[in-house]
């Protein structure tokens, strides 16, 4: 075997294969960008899939919506006199339930295009809300002779209408009602409902509606009413609660989850009734009901195992791999006087810094648990038959073979136990060190020995 090192001291032997280790760096941050790359094109892959199921969708309960007549006097200087004139405006009074039930029921479904996956939702949404007669009416100004309750709307907010499926129903005091795209005169995403309110002031108007809506990812609720329930259960086994307010006592089994919210309107710090300043044909900022307000509950749907995250983790640790390997090689120079060459060192660490790829390859195609299984299999295996010829002992190669099969076994530890990654990590090198020092306590690095006796 043709040896391309000369005669070199232990210390010149370990900064030269810190050397190439550092060189070895170069392939594994390339590594690093091709998995963020993929990750990238996954994403995109994701939204392909989704884009025509349905977005993040965002409900709310209904709102219910009366036009009325103000008189807004108005005074402007003309010719360098006063005057005022008197003119009739077109407004929008908007009255939240007091009383919201919403049922939910969510069932996910993975969808997939070529090699990416993507988990999509069919929710089915049922509730009823009730409306009475606000009794603090004279605080907002608003003359309840001008209102005209035979042309009240009840709006329904969805924040991707391309989500609705089926046929949604909404009936009012038992009575069907017709149903019509957008949010009526306020414009807006979701779909509304003309009817006769004209009962209001003597009865509460008790609103059933149910309906069917495709999403992906999230679903939330815009809680607007005096008090909220909404209750949420579903198949799906790693939910993830956001949102402003958080379930009570949420129930998450391997058969799926149930979640209850509980909401006032006193936590939403906001009014059931709300009169709008702009006119009708014209959208108010603060009474723009297809804007879902900023608080809401949210369920996410998120995926228990991300591989591209897991790869990207483990790409991290590829240093620590490198280091290990060169270490022991180093110690079979060094101790035993088993020559290892530069050419040696630089072929073994491109063998550990290409597992990181089969890994990537592997995980998108057969996930990232078999992958690993085959990816480190195969490298632990490539390198052991190398490091027989290197090292001319199978038996010192099979001590390469245990400490990579080590190595990946920890790794995959510390991947797992994310919690505790840092701490094990942490206690695992300092047990590292600890050996080396203990067993290179008396090499002479610099050669100082061979020096003195000459």
């Amino acid at each position: 075997m043709v040896r391309l090192d000369g005669e070199r001291t232990p210390g010149t032997k370990l900064a030269l294969a810190i050397g190439i280790a550092f060189l070895l760096s170069i392939p594994l941050f390339s590594i690093y960008l091709l998995n963020y790359n993929r990750q990238s094109e996954s994403s995109e892959a994701t939204q392909s899939i989704t884009s025509g199921w349905g977005g993040t969708q965002i409900i709310g309960g209904p709102v219910l919506v009366i036009p009325y007549a103000a008189t807004v006097t108005t005074t402007s200087v003309e010719n360098g006199q006063n005057v005022t004139r008197t003119n009739t405006m077109q407004k929008e009074l908007q009255i939240a339930p007091e009383l919201l039930n919403v049922a939910t029921g969510l069932q996910p479904q993975r969808r997939k295009r070529s090699i990416y996956e993507a988990v999509v939702y069919d929710a089915a949404v049922s509730g009823q809300a009730r409306f009475a007669f606000p009794p603090d009416l004279a605080h907002t100004g608003v003359d309840p002779s001008q209102m005209d309750l035979t042309r009240a709307e009840l709006r329904f907010p969805v924040g991707d209408p391309r989500g609705l499926g089926g046929n949604p129903q909404v009936a009012a005091n038992g009575a069907r009602l017709r149903l019509q795209p957008g949010l009526g005169s306020d414009g807006g995403r979701g779909f509304f409902a003309w009817t006769d309110a004209s009962g209001l002031a003597t009865k509460p108007i008790v609103v059933d509606f149910a309906y069917n809506i495709r999403g992906n990812e999230a679903l939330s609720l815009a809680p607007l009413a005096g008090e909220t329930h909404w209750s949420v259960r579903s198949s799906w086994q790693s939910p993830s609660f956001g949102g402003d307010f958080l379930p009570n006592a949420p129930k998450v089994s391997a058969q799926g989850f149930e979640a209850g919210y509980d909401i006032g309107n006193l936590s939403l710090g906001q009014s059931l009734i709300n009169a709008s300043a702009g006119e009708q044909a014209s959208t108010d900022t603060d009474s723009d009901t297809s804007k879902v307000h900023q608080q809401v509950a949210q369920i996410t749907l998120i995926q228990p195992v991300d591989l591209y995250s897991q790869v990207d983790r483990a790409t991290k640790y590829g240093f620590l791999f490198i280091g290990f390997t060169f270490l022991a090689l180093l110690m079979f120079d060094v101790i035993v006087g088993v020559r290892v060459s530069s050419v040696e060192y630089l072929l073994m660490g491109a063998a550990l810094v290409l597992f990181f790829v089969l890994l990537l390859a592997f995980a998108e195609v057969i996930g990232f648990t078999p992958a690993y299984v085959v990816a480190s299999a195969a490298i632990a295996g490539l390198n052991t038959a190398y490091a027989a010829a290197v090292l001319a002992s199978w038996r010192r190669a099979a001590f390469i073979g245990a400490l990579l099969i080590g190595l990946y076994a920890v790794l995959y530890v510390l991947i797992s136990l994310e919690a505790f990654s840092l701490l094990i990590g942490a206690i695992l090198l300092f047990a590292a060190l600890a050996g080396v020092m203990y067993g290179t306590r008396r090499i002479d690095w610099g050669g100082r020995s061979e020096e003195a006796a000459a």
